[in-house]
């Protein structure tokens, strides 16, 4: 692979690969997770279901549940030196 891959295209090559697996990941969850996809035949004989706790535990995850007890800060520490006011 070392004589049709230049080692220019590595970086390329990693970031499309964390953007496919982002990708599979969150289509695997849809699939078997979410409570408005209907895989089996009894779940899509029914026109509505009463899913609304399996609803709410699909959108409130463990990780957002962590993320909404921070503050909405990419990087606190570089926000807080720039944001000191010298008076």
């Amino acid at each position: 692979m070392g004589r049709w891959v230049k080692p220019e295209v590595y970086p390329l090559l990693a970031a499309m690969t964390f953007v496919t697996s982002m990708c599979v990941f969150q289509l695997t969850r849809n699939v078997f997770m979410n409570p408005d996809v209907r895989v089996n035949k009894t779940n899509r004989t029914t026109a509505i279901l009463d899913n609304a706790e399996e609803g709410e535990k699909y959108s409130q995850h463990s990780l957002r549940k962590f993320l909404s007890q921070r503050r909405p800060e990419v990087m606190p520490a570089i926000n807080s030196f720039f944001s000191k006011s010298d008076n």
